[in-house]
């Protein structure tokens, strides 16, 4: 039975969980009027896909003071209060409230995004490879960031909607 399909609930619950060094999390912006696109990486996270009696769970956590875009000063500003707001809200989250299979090895994911104390609704499809008992999964999506408090953009320079990425290897807990 393929853990995509919607017949993988089981009795006993299975976890796969991220292998941080085969995995990557990042977003992507539009500024400067649309001219220049910043690409922002983090290098601490967590996650896993989880499908069990009660069905199926994706998770991600992110540390998002470990954000990178190559430029010390626009990093520091983006972990201010006018973006990430890290100091009082250290973590980004992703929690799927709804898991479903769209065939052809891909899983309809609905969630909520939790970053600088706000939530905004986050839906996309997620095409995921069964591997050497391993999972592969590439899902990119898009996200209004003034719904999360992102409304910092002189003269309208900061473009909405922000691109996230997550490309993920995950491995049985079993393993």
């Amino acid at each position: 039975m393929s853990v995509l399909s919607d017949q993988a609930t089981t009795q006993a619950t299975q976890r796969w969980v991220l292998d941080r060094g085969m995995s990557s999390v990042e977003f992507r912006v539009r500024n400067f009027w649309g001219l220049t696109t910043v690409v922002g990486r983090f290098s601490r996270f967590d996650g896993s896909y989880t499908i069990g009696p009660d069905g199926r769970a994706v998770e991600l956590t992110v540390d998002a003071g470990s954000l990178d875009t190559g430029n010390r000063r626009r990093d520091e500003h983006l972990r201010s209060s006018d973006f990430f707001d890290v100091e009082p809200h250290p973590l980004v989250r992703f929690t799927a409230t709804d898991v479903t299979d769209a065939g052809e090895g891909t899983l309809r994911v609905r969630g909520e995004l939790e970053a600088a104390g706000r939530k905004a609704p986050l839906s996309f499809d997620v095409p995921v490879r069964e591997r050497d008992g391993e999972l592969e999964a590439e899902a990119t999506t898009q996200v209004d960031h003034r719904l999360l408090g992102m409304t910092w953009s002189p003269l309208g320079m900061l473009r909405s909607p922000s691109t996230l990425h997550v490309k993920a290897r995950l491995r049985s807990s079993d393993a």
